[in-house]
């Protein structure tokens, strides 16, 4: 991998992260939004609640317990709250409402927003007589006292209620006493002058001492609320928002990959694109030395000629001597040896123009039978023929080239009295195959690659290029050519994927 492969991949791992950073940046600011509306619904409870409880307040500031426990079910209803809890300065539960709330071994916990798995719990610890009614009736705290029993027997410690303030019985300056009745003893009290608009102040009653006011606030006097909300629309809104921050993480990783991909594929693509080009010189340096190769084996056989011609003269001079009769032979064979390696050489080397055509696989098997029929009769093998009719796509004159090749191979391999089988058939309605069969000994499994490249030979006198030629020619049609066992004996040479096609 070079430098400059090493700076894209980094750069792309480098803005993945940021994405991720991002999202999950914006994970917690979609979770504190959402954290945040839920305590500011509590807070509108709280006002909410204020309401109510001035709403209740009596003379005195005073609250029936039942009427409030009624208020508040009503808006745990509307509100689809979990619980309201009405606390005393000693965060004892004095009015609830909703489902019943555990504060567990520790009590109501401090003032604040405590989380839990499927609530959230907002705890104000402040008077709600002064911290909800400002300016309403006064700052007298709010004590909540149960109803009368239905025979009018008071609860204990119920307060009396004190003496009406009387009407004035004639006009008088406003918040002032009136003149005929500013003398004032224990018989007759001065009566207070209301102005429109006018609400006293209440506080300690008066017929009840200091302590005992005291400790009635302590006990029924509401210093505190806790508001109990469910947090399932909170965590569906969190777990919503967590699965589209993981679904474009997903996303972005998907990208990163992507974009890596294709820079590999660019880079590849171009050093394939550089291979190709030296591969197209490499090539047009091979044809070039192809051809020369091809040239120079045609200028050879000239004078192997004229040296067969001069060893077959000097064997049929009269006066020549059985030696020299035997090595003029010898040079005859020799030469027509190396002759015929030219000729397979040159057949092998020269560029091929493929001409297809329709042609009728079994006129040509008949040619090429008839051109080896000597070479089967000189050793007596014998040729079985199980054709159908099959007219292929193809170049006759390479296919006839195809069948000889491996006919002649064929032949060469067997024993004398041997066997060859030529078997073609139809695979489907668009392909066929043509297979040579021989009983001889056969290739062994590790060779059958191998003998389709140029010289390689099994024989002492092969060449190695007559099956070179036939590859050659199979992959300039498109079609495959495989070496397999014969049963226990010979071998197969299958050509697949012949194209069929309608007869001219």
């Amino acid at each position: 991998m070079n430098l400059r492969a090493k700076t894209v991949y980094r750069f792309l791992i480098a803005l993945w992260a940021v994405v991720i950073f991002w999202q999950v940046l914006e994970h917690q600011r979609v979770k504190e939004s959402a954290r945040s509306a839920v305590i500011h619904r509590a807070r509108d409870i709280t006002s909410t609640l204020g309401l109510v409880i001035r709403s209740q307040r009596r003379f005195g500031g005073f609250v029936s317990k039942q009427r409030l426990e009624s208020a508040l079910k009503e808006l745990v209803k509307s509100d689809n709250l979990g619980a309201l809890v009405l606390l005393n300065a000693a965060g004892e539960v004095v009015v609830a409402a909703g489902q019943p709330v555990d504060f567990g071994t520790n009590g109501v916990p401090p003032s604040g927003v405590h989380w839990d798995k499927h609530a959230v719990t907002v705890v104000n610890l402040v008077d709600l007589g002064t911290a909800i009614n400002q300016g309403a009736e006064g700052s007298s705290p709010t004590i909540v006292l149960p109803e009368p029993n239905p025979d009018g027997v008071r609860p204990e410690n119920w307060p009396r209620r004190p003496p009406l303030f009387s009407r004035p019985r004639e006009p008088a300056t406003p918040n002032r006493l009136s003149p005929e009745n500013s003398s004032t003893n224990a018989e007759n009290p001065p009566e207070l002058i209301r102005r429109p608009g006018f609400r006293p102040r209440f506080h300690r009653p008066p017929w009840m001492n200091e302590d005992e006011y005291k400790s009635l606030i302590e006990k029924a006097g509401l210093h505190g609320l806790a508001v109990v909300l469910s947090t399932d629309a909170f965590q569906a809104a969190c777990t919503q928002d967590l699965w589209v921050r993981v679904l474009i993480g997903g996303f972005s990783i998907i990208s990163v990959i992507g974009f890596g991909l294709a820079w590999r594929n660019l880079v590849r693509s171009s050093d394939f694109q550089m291979r190709l080009v030296r591969a197209s010189e490499m090539n047009s340096h091979l044809r070039e030395m192809n051809l020369a190769a091809a040239g120079l084996a045609h200028e050879t056989r000239n004078p192997l000629n004229i040296i067969r011609g001069l060893a077959q003269m000097i064997s049929k001079t009269f006066d020549a001597s059985d030696p020299v009769r035997k090595k003029s032979m010898e040079i005859t064979d020799e030469v027509d040896r190396v002759t015929a390696q030219l000729n397979e050489f040159i057949n092998y080397s020269k560029p091929r123009e493929l001409r297809r055509s329709p042609v009728a696989v079994s006129t040509v098997i008949g040619d090429v039978v008839r051109t080896l029929n000597s070479d089967l009769e000189d050793k007596s093998v014998k040729l079985d023929r199980v054709e159908e009719e099959l007219t292929v796509n193809a170049d006759q004159k390479l296919l006839r080239q195809v069948l000889f090749n491996l006919l002649m191979n064929a032949i060469q391999a067997v024993e004398p009295n041997g066997q060859i089988q030529i078997v073609t058939r139809k695979v489907n309605s668009h392909e066929a195959i043509i297979e040579v069969r021989d009983n001889g000994p056969g290739i062994p499994e590790d060779q059958r690659k191998e003998i389709f490249r140029p010289y390689f030979t099994t024989r002492a006198k092969g060449t190695g290029l007559g099956l070179a030629v036939v590859k050659q020619i199979v992959m300039l049609h498109g079609w495959d050519v495989d070496c397999a066992a014969n049963g226990n004996k010979g071998a197969v040479f299958c050509i697949s994927r012949l194209e069929l096609t309608s007869p001219s």
